[in-house]
């Protein structure tokens, strides 16, 4: 379910489809060191979906304060500029041989 807690997501898509990742938009983790509802709201959704057993991705991530803070909460992957700009898939095995990469785990 991508960008979730904007646009069309919705609660009831989580039971409607078999969903295996939430992703939580960058728009809450660009403020989640600076306000408080962007925290509540990645607080909430890696609790949903940690108890629904669904993993939580969050976009956008730019710096190491907000993969900490994202790791804190619970959510269990992330993917943003920190790690890497947009790379064509033919580096994909270079990129996974970085340690970087595999520390979020």
């Amino acid at each position: 379910l991508d960008d979730f807690g904007t646009s069309y997501s919705s609660l009831s898509y989580l039971r409607s489809f078999p969903f295996d990742k939430i992703k939580i938009d960058r728009s809450f983790v660009s403020e989640l060191a600076t306000r408080e509802d962007s925290m509540a709201i990645i607080r909430a959704v890696t609790g949903l979906g940690r108890s629904l057993g669904i993993v939580t991705t969050a976009e956008g991530v730019e710096n190491d304060a907000q993969l900490e803070l994202l790791r804190r909460e619970g959510c269990t992957q992330a993917q943003g500029y920190l790690f890497s700009k947009p790379r064509p898939a033919s580096d994909v095995a270079i990129m996974l041989d970085r340690p970087r990469l595999l520390a979020f785990a």
